[in-house]
């Protein structure tokens, strides 16, 4: 388990993360020896394709160690919080929240969630300089090994070991580049990500994102207004600067042959003087001759919306739509499907749609009245209703509207209510429920996870569940935030973060929650917002940690022969051992972490609880059976056998924690699978 990773990323080299995704995508290329460049240049050429051709690309300082983090396999253990998944609301719950660092988290759900994450939406730290952003990563080698490992010279390795705790545009782009490149490998093949940023970094940003999605993927860099010049700004406009109004979310796909948007709607305006034309079915009128005869008339002549000689125009169409309701019934509700517009230009049809409008002179078509005027002549009428539908907007409503491009305004009106939304307050770049509930509108998933790396105070859970609730949607959420410590902030933060600090230890305490740490901020913020509109279904809580000094310890020194050494180390990994909340076992945590890294997700069904001789154990039914406790001797596995043997069971493969078992008993059952049927696989994990 960890060993077994900690000698794994010792190999680990700067593009091993690369090669492995090169290697899924073009095998052919493969062999023994490893990637056959030659091949690989022989088939460009092949195809005209030269690998000389002009190009950049982005560099800076910490990229290679970057891509190495973005290579190595995990160094903690995930450990339930039993006493919140056992709950009822919790039990059976496939949304998960995380407690723990992301990269660590990113890594472990690299095994059991490649290409099933549908949306991904983070709100990074901007790297402004005044936000909490340091970088936090811990260097995990010596100066010797960075020479050895990645080529560095003395001078090299100064500069990268600069990085820590920098809040330079290098360190900000070394933390980000292995959580980007391991959220790619989580997305859905036809899955979207979303990242929010201002101008700090939106220009490092664009380039990282091109460089690990690939720049033809790269989707949009969307404006969203966030606030007005007004209040403190109005001062520092008048003195001629430019006042921040735009943050902006990136957007980028998987696959750019894969990823389908929905439309998101604006308010357009209320009314277009080209549509003239009535048509009730059997005839043509002129739009203002038919309300003339019409009921509604008297609507515009009681309202004054009419010239002395009672005559109409389009002003007092647009007028009397926004002020009578009748009026704006009559054209939206109403009428909206008779009144038309003659098309500028006439678009493609299709053969056989026009075979049957010569049969029938007039045919609807594609929200289009067609209507023949000769031999392969026609006009075409586009309906007034075409355009009306629910908008996206602040105050929501049925209008004329249009599609809505990288602009995305009036969100200042959200940043006004932001603070009370479920009742959190949370200052720290708290963004919209309703901007990211777009978001997910327009990536078009109706199921599906969505995911949230840097949950902050929970607003992406609070966004999917009224997601699902306002569009009968079936969306599930995973939420990863770091354990940051409130407490410390208020002992070393700066004036305006003690500030905030304490506000949020308030109401942690207002709430009996004895953990002074913001994801503990989060779990009440999902509360909150489940309540809010009655939503059933919890979540399943982790624990992503790593052990202690002294367990790695006995990891480092540990002897197969020398047993009594690591007789603890399965409760070393146990909640309480560990120093954090949820009565889980030292199996549990075991468990836990090698049914994500063997593939299987935390929602698995297929997990049975299985007997030997008094020994409990668990296992995947036909896969796997994982022995991981101490006293397993021959009577444990004779009885193992004996039900392999006798078809009662099948296994493809045991896996044995290496540490629970003394040599003999381990050369034992290795022996007797062997013998009993070659094809069922020891697996020895330390």
């Amino acid at each position: 388990m960890i060993k077994d990773h900690l000698q794994e990323n010792e190999n680990v080299k700067p593009n091993t993360a690369f090669l492995e995704e090169l290697k899924n995508k073009l095998p052919e290329f493969f062999n023994d020896g490893g990637f056959d460049l030659n091949k690989f240049k022989n088939a460009l050429k092949e195809n005209n394709v030269n690998e000389f051709s002009e190009g950049y690309q982005l560099n800076f300082i910490g990229k290679d160690y970057a891509r190495k983090q973005a290579g190595d396999a995990p160094t903690s253990v995930i450990v339930p919080d039993n006493e919140h998944n056992q709950k009822e609301e919790n039990k059976n719950s496939k949304n998960l929240f995380f407690t723990g660092d992301n990269l660590e988290v990113l890594r472990h759900l690299r095994n059991n969630y490649s290409n099933k994450v549908d949306v991904i939406y983070i709100d990074p730290p901007y790297n402004t300089g005044n936000d909490d952003f340091v970088y936090p990563d811990k260097f995990e080698y010596s100066d010797k090994q960075l020479k050895e490992i990645f080529g560095m010279s003395d001078e090299d390795v100064s500069k990268l070991d600069a990085l820590k705790e920098s809040k330079s545009h290098s360190a900000w782009l070394t933390f980000m580049y292995p959580r980007l490149w391991l959220a790619k490998q989580l997305l859905a093949n036809d899955g979207v990500i979303f990242v929010s940023i201002d101008d700090n970094e939106q220009a490092n940003l664009k380039l990282l994102m091109n460089d690990i999605f690939g720049e033809d993927n790269f989707i949009s860099n969307i404006g969203v207004e966030i606030s007005k010049t007004q209040g403190n700004k109005v001062g520092a406009a008048k003195k001629g600067k430019i006042v921040k109004n735009y943050e902006y979310i990136l957007a980028c796909q998987k696959n750019m042959n894969e990823f389908k948007r929905v439309p998101l709607y604006d308010a357009g305006r209320v009314w277009d003087q080209h549509y003239t034309i009535y048509y009730d079915g059997s005839q043509f009128t002129n739009l203002f001759e038919y309300i003339y005869n019409s009921e509604i008339y008297s609507e515009f002549k009681k309202d004054n919306l009419c010239t002395r000689n009672g005559k109409l125009n389009h002003e007092f169409i647009e007028k009397g739509i926004l002020t009578n309701k009748k009026i704006k019934d009559f054209f939206y509700k109403e009428s909206a499907n008779n009144i038309y517009r003659k098309m500028p230009a006439n678009l493609e049809i299709p053969e056989d749609v026009i075979q049957k409008l010569k049969e029938k002179s007039i045919l609807e078509y594609n929200d289009h009245l067609l209507i023949l005027k000769g031999e392969n002549n026609f006009d075409q009428l586009l309906s007034f209703d075409e355009g009306i539908r629910k908008n996206d907007e602040y105050n929501s409503e049925y209008t004329r509207t249009t599609i809505r491009g990288n602009l995305w305004k009036g969100f200042y009106s959200d940043m006004m209510n932001v603070k009370s939304e479920d009742g959190v307050s949370y200052k720290n770049g708290k963004k919209p429920i309703r901007l990211i509930e777009q978001l997910i509108k327009w990536s078009g998933k109706k199921h599906g996870i969505v995911m949230d790396f840097f949950a902050g105070s929970g607003t992406t859970a609070s966004a999917v569940m009224n997601y699902n609730n306002d569009y009968n949607a079936n969306l599930n959420y995973i939420l990863v935030q770091l354990p940051e410590d409130l407490d410390n902030r208020i002992k070393n933060g700066s004036t305006e973060v003690k500030k905030e600090a304490r506000k949020l230890v308030k109401l942690l305490d207002k709430n009996s929650v004895k953990r002074h740490t913001i994801d503990e901020i989060t779990a009440l913020r999902i509360n909150n917002a489940r309540r809010n509109i009655n939503e059933m279904d919890g979540y399943k809580h982790y624990f992503a940690v790593s052990p202690e000094k002294e367990t790695l310890d006995k990891i480092y020194d540990f002897d197969p022969e020398n047993y009594e050494l690591v007789s603890d180390m399965v409760e070393s990994f146990s909640s309480s051992a560990l120093g954090v909340p949820g009565n889980a076992s030292g199996e549990d945590t075991i468990l836990t972490t090698w049914l994500a890294e063997d593939g299987y997700d935390f929602n698995t069904d297929d997990l049975v609880e299985y007997d030997f001789a008094g020994y409990k154990a668990f296992g995947i039914k036909d896969t796997r059976l994982y022995l991981i406790n101490g006293n397993w001797h021959t009577e444990q596995t004779k009885d193992l056998l004996n039900q392999l043997g006798t078809n009662k069971l099948k296994f493809q493969s045991v896996v044995v924690y290496g540490y629970s078992f003394n040599i003999i008993d381990m050369k034992e059952l290795d022996i007797g699978l062997h013998q009993l049927n070659s094809t069922v696989s020891l697996i020895k994990r330390y």
